[in-house]
């Protein structure tokens, strides 16, 4: 298996994916108004479902969409075809990797939400996907991203027998037949690599409560802590500016969510 090629979110994962990721409080408001003191395009890598890049563009905000998963765009188009032609002329979606993608064009900034930065697995993708991305900064430009920090009391609880265990996670309504669907994870951290893998079962029921289908997916991320990602991004060419807890722009925390503010150096 190749690094950053897990094919995580095929047709039956993307169509899934709103269901039961739902964002961060205030994630959406919060690149809205990071694009709005932009000059645009923005490029938004990790675009997914559009969850932030369309209300982006709603915004006035012209965005270019990065993902890697056909499936994941192929959703974004469907709902953009929902949206006024406006906001449809504002956005441009692209296949590709963050590793390693050429664009021919640079943006003032680039954005990576909802923590996509994580799927890059080793410390040399990182490095691969952050050099590349200050190639298509323009030479003041900003990147702007989140990632969780992570919490060594919740990666000790896993550790052993009990993070082996299947543990119920959420439930929702299946957005094409109104079934129930119930999420079960289970999650391994190997603390050696700083990896989290976990896989996920989707078990959909009919009226009766009788599992009719069964679908797994496994999820493997790479976290980072926040000394680590600092002198990451000063080591590819960034000078960090900020780095907030939450998303109302609140100083930083243990435990909290690490969301960067970097500079082309």
């Amino acid at each position: 298996m190749k690094e950053y090629d897990q094919q995580e979110y095929d047709e039956i994962a993307a169509l899934f994916y709103d269901c039961y990721s739902t964002g961060l409080v205030g994630d959406v408001q919060f690149y809205i108004e990071e694009a709005r003191q932009a000059d645009t395009p923005v490029l938004e890598i990790g675009c997914g479902t559009g969850r932030i890049l369309i209300p982006m563009a709603e915004a006035g905000c012209a965005v270019v969409g990065l993902d890697q998963a056909p499936a994941m765009l192929a959703l974004t188009r469907q709902k953009l075809a929902a949206t006024s032609p406006e906001t449809q002329e504002r956005v441009e979606l692209i296949e590709g990797d963050m590793r390693d993608f050429a664009l021919g064009k640079r943006f003032a900034l680039i954005t990576i939400p909802y923590r996509a930065f994580l799927h890059l697995t080793t410390p040399r993708d990182q490095r691969r996907a952050l050099t590349c991305m200050r190639k298509h900064l323009t030479d003041n430009g900003r990147l702007v991203f989140n990632i969780f920090d992570p919490n060594i009391e919740m990666i000790a609880s896993h550790l052993g027998l009990q993070g082996s265990c299947l543990q119920k996670d959420s439930e929702f309504i299946h957005p094409r037949n109104g079934n129930r669907v119930v999420v079960w994870t289970t999650r391994q951290y190997d603390m050696d690599r700083q990896v989290l893998e976990q896989d996920t079962i989707f078990e959909e029921l009919d009226d009766a409560g009788h599992v009719i289908s069964k679908t797994y997916r496994p999820l493997r991320l790479r976290y980072i802590y926040r000394h680590e990602m600092r002198y990451l991004l000063e080591l590819c060419g960034f000078k960090v500016e900020e780095l907030y807890g939450d998303f109302r722009r609140r100083p930083f925390r243990y435990g909290q969510e690490q969301i960067w503010v970097a500079r082309r150096a």
